[in-house]
């Protein structure tokens, strides 16, 4: 997602402060100019989506013959999201002598597939068992008829410890719905959905960031850009499919050792 781009960035920047690396990121939402001038330039480090990436290779822009490693971020992922095809192009169009990385929130078996596609005699580094939860996140399951969820959810909301909640809705429409209905019974939102502007999806994860809104609604193809600090509480509003997305949810509470819900 753009927010993963841009927050890869940030991380690039801090950790190289000292170094005179260049960085180009490549992600749709905004002009061309700017990206395509930054690839002209020539730059260490490239950080993109795949769509936009394609976009200007497609319009010739980007030399990658020098390039050395290439890093597929959430994998699996983009295999859900349809981006496949997109990748497959992208790496095509690189140099075959290279290192190739995969890294993923949880490794299916669609993934390991893929490592053989793009890789070779890969070596496996997990952390952690596989669908996992983390053991300092406390789990609660509340069973609610589906008209009743949007009014269970504001009497939780009236505790006061759950002072920065993530909720997911499957869909955007829906995350809309709960957002509007939330800030009806004066709880302050964001949303965070493929549906808003590039401005608008960096002003919902900055205000969530500051405190100046105490609920982000997002989906999961969105949520995969938050990279945010002492979130008290994650509300599945609709499960997920599978149960590696419901373990990556949740463990967004649980990071070093935070003791959450």
């Amino acid at each position: 997602t753009r927010e993963l781009v841009a927050q890869i960035e940030e991380n690039v920047a801090a950790y190289a402060k000292h170094l005179p690396l260049r960085v180009a990121r490549i992600f749709g939402g905004v002009g061309e100019r700017p990206q395509i001038e930054a690839l002209r330039a020539g730059a260490d480090i490239v950080i993109a989506t795949p769509g936009r990436l394609l976009d200007l290779m497609g319009q010739g822009h980007g030399d990658f013959r020098q390039l050395r490693h290439l890093v597929l971020d959430e994998a699996d992922r983009m295999l859900d999201m349809g981006f496949l095809p997109a990748i497959k192009r992208v790496v095509k169009a690189l140099p075959q002598a290279r290192q190739t990385l995969l890294f993923s929130a949880t490794l299916s078996k669609e993934i390991e597939d893929l490592t053989h596609a793009f890789q070779k005699s890969p070596k496996t580094v997990q952390i952690g068992r596989r669908s996992n939860p983390a053991e300092t996140v406390t789990q609660m399951v509340y069973e609610v008829p589906k008209h009743l969820k949007l009014a269970l959810l504001s009497h939780l909301l009236q505790d006061e410890t759950l002072d920065m909640v993530l909720v997911f809705s499957r869909t955007k429409h829906g995350a809309d719905k709960i957002a509007r209905k939330l800030e009806v019974a004066g709880v302050k939102c964001a949303t965070l959905h493929a549906n808003r502007s590039q401005n608008q999806r960096l002003r919902a994860l900055a205000d969530f960031k500051s405190g100046a809104v105490r609920v982000l609604v997002a989906t999961d193809i969105a949520a995969r850009g938050i990279d945010v600090d002492g979130i008290s509480h994650v509300v599945n509003f609709d499960f997920p499919m599978h149960a590696e997305d419901y373990v990556h949810r949740i463990g967004r509470t649980g990071r070093a050792q935070a003791d959450r819900k």
